[in-house]
């Protein structure tokens, strides 16, 4: 069975965003080890997961990434990766998606995440869509959490945790410091 797995970057003080809605952008310590461990997370993964915000500015920056001059060649890597990955987006307002394969779900989230666990493949990650992992994580559906605490105090913003409604057990199965100070957790859920 197909494991999903959320994998997010989080301040030391609990958020995934920042106070003005900022994801990842000026205060996660991303440096070519958490790259490596980006990399080595997405490995084991052949399925995106997304709710409409992430896939729109998912679909607005990737697919241009190629043509950039700028871009790093790990940047260069994971657009590829994305390109061909295939990306599942649940939406009740999105009327279609277009990007490479794309498919778009607009109603059953819970039934469908069932039936996409029993399907044969690799694991499925749900990379950023903070509101979807919430909604996601009331239901019970997240079988692992890989996320990269940063060594920065946000102060307020988007909670990594938001709206459960019962206590989770979590069994930690691996840890890592990285030289910027950033700590990359990986728990499964106790079922």
């Amino acid at each position: 069975m197909r494991k999903l797995v959320l994998f997010l970057h989080a301040s030391l003080d609990g958020f995934v965003e920042g106070p003005n809605g900022e994801m990842d952008i000026g205060w996660v310590s991303y440096d070519s080890d958490l790259e490596k461990h980006a990399k080595e997370i997405l490995s084991t993964a052949d399925t995106v997961i997304w709710g409409r915000g992430t896939y729109q500015m998912m679909h607005s920056y990737w697919p241009s990434v190629p043509s950039n001059p700028s871009a790093s060649q790990y940047e260069r890597n994971h657009a590829e990766w994305i390109e061909k990955t295939a990306k599942i987006v649940f939406s009740t307002t999105l009327e279609k998606v277009e990007w490479n394969n794309s498919r778009l779900v607009k109603e059953d989230v819970e039934e469908e995440i069932k039936n996409l666990k029993q399907e044969q493949g690799k694991d499925m990650v749900i990379l950023g869509s903070p509101r979807f992992a919430h909604y996601l994580m009331q239901l019970d559906l997240i079988d692992e959490y890989k996320i990269t605490v940063s060594p920065v105090l946000v102060g307020s913003g988007l909670p990594l945790f938001q709206g459960l409604k019962e206590k989770v057990n979590l069994k930690l199965i691996e840890n890592k410091t990285f030289d910027s100070g950033a700590i990359g957790l990986v728990y499964q859920t106790g079922r």
